[in-house]
């Protein structure tokens, strides 16, 4: 039995039998919704996920890992969710783990305070008004060791600090920000990463397998194989705005999308854009086979609370058959769900578009449309915003059935930014945001 298969399962009968470690702080049960006007998308169930500490999971999968969670509990499995195929069952993924910022001498600086931290797939089941945790997978690299969820280059990534901004912390180039997540039919996994950014293959317990990156990233010393397979263009997204989105097509084809605009030719630029990408790729060819611009509505509409363009963000991305996707546009406090069809006549892949010198770039143009640029034609299936119930800041989206949505919040661990995010004696202050998957009936479909 291999070392993985042991934490694997002492992690599941830690967290689905007698719960030691303090792991049973039980699991909240969270009211059913009331019901909603006839013909109306509405929310028939929400669930919660309950206090688990932090340090007790992540040793539980990997001894040692955490010396000191700060009183942080598990959360951030709500960067996506995956149907596990068996009814209320799901895969999630969490992101790089308890992150904030806090500004010194003006400028922001990003805080790490659990840096041991392993991104982790954890498998839940949804019983009533609880989400149980019943598994969970390490992402470890080719010699089994953490991948951390530490940035990977000096000048690409943020600098990393501690979790009061006063000593910077080492980068890892093994470290990944796991965002989207879907199963292969062989039972192996697929993620997205922010960094890179990356997709990334890994086995079923958890190995990288390779990873996947813009060509000319040159990053070295990863303890996994790094292969230079992506656009090159897409090393001007913005920081913390990689791939966030991750769909799996029938047939196995996966697609990414690019969670903003990217910074081309600058900063200003991708802030002002309201065009993003997304990539098709072939996991049987190695290779990005088809690129689609896709242009969000204006920010107001997704979010009538905001006017900053640069909040606009695509965060889930699911099949519903084949070439068709529903696409998550949002901000932290609102979303709105779009159908759109991959056409072949709408594919960019390798055109000017692509080349970094050409002006304007797609992020520039006004109206792409109008400019000749293919972009993809969409239909507005629900406005989560109008839904009573559903939380902010939704970040996965699973199909149920043919009329049913399940819904995942990220919560970011419970953590806020600022310096008040931790005591005075380094614990954390919560913010009282629960992780919860949200049920959600389309009366007219999908």
């Amino acid at each position: 039995m291999s070392p993985h298969t042991t934490r694997r399962r002492r992690v599941h009968r830690t967290v689905a039998t007698g719960l030691p470690l303090a792991l049973a702080a039980a699991l909240v049960v969270a009211g059913t919704a009331a019901a909603a006007p006839s013909g109306d998308a509405h929310v028939t169930r929400t669930a919660t996920l309950g206090d688990i500490p932090l340090g007790a999971f992540s040793n539980g999968l990997l001894p040692g890992s955490v010396d000191d969670d700060r009183g942080i509990d598990l959360g951030g499995i709500g960067s996506d969710i995956y149907p596990a195929g068996r009814k209320g069952e799901y895969w999630t993924v969490t992101d790089r783990g308890p992150n904030g910022q806090i500004k010194v001498s003006g400028q922001k600086r990003r805080t790490f305070p659990v840096p041991g931290f392993d991104p982790a797939i954890v498998k839940v089941r949804v019983s009533g008004g609880t989400v149980k945790v019943i598994d969970a997978v390490p992402i470890t690299t080719s010699s089994g060791k953490p991948v951390t969820g530490l940035p990977n280059q000096r000048g690409h990534d943020e600098a990393p600090y501690t979790y009061n901004a006063a000593t910077q912390l080492s980068y890892d180039p093994n470290g990944l920000d796991t965002e989207g997540i879907v199963r292969a039919e062989d039972g192996t996994f697929w993620l997205t990463d922010e960094y890179g950014p990356s997709l990334i293959h890994v086995s079923a317990r958890g190995k990288v397998l390779t990873r996947y990156v813009p060509r000319g990233l040159g990053l070295t010393g990863a303890d996994y194989p790094v292969v230079e397979a992506l656009p090159s263009v897409l090393l001007h997204r913005k920081i913390n705005r990689g791939f966030e989105g991750l769909a799996q097509l029938p047939g196995g084809d996966l697609v990414m999308a690019l969670q903003s605009p990217l910074s081309l030719p600058d900063t200003d630029a991708g802030d002002a854009s309201r065009t993003t990408r997304l990539l098709r790729f072939s996991p049987k060819k190695k290779a990005v086979t088809a690129e689609y611009a896709y242009r969000f509505d204006p920010v107001n509409v997704v979010d009538p609370s905001e006017d900053d363009t640069s909040e606009l963000k695509i965060s889930s991305v699911v099949a519903v058959g084949r070439d068709r996707l529903l696409v998550e546009e949002r901000t932290d406090k609102a979303a709105r769900l779009q159908l759109v069809k991959l056409r072949r006549g709408s594919d960019i892949l390798g055109g000017p578009w692509d080349d970094d010198t050409t002006s304007p770039s797609l992020e520039q143009l006004d109206d792409p449309a109008a400019e000749g640029v293919p972009v993809l034609a969409k239909r507005l299936v629900v406005d989560l915003g109008k839904v009573a119930g559903v939380p902010g800041k939704i970040e996965g989206i699973a199909r149920v059935d043919d009329d049913t949505l399940a819904l995942i919040n990220d919560n970011d661990f419970g953590m806020t930014d600022g310096a008040g995010a931790f005591d005075a004696q380094g614990r954390l202050v919560d913010s009282g945001v629960e992780t919860t998957v949200t049920y959600v009936r389309l009366p007219d479909g999908i």
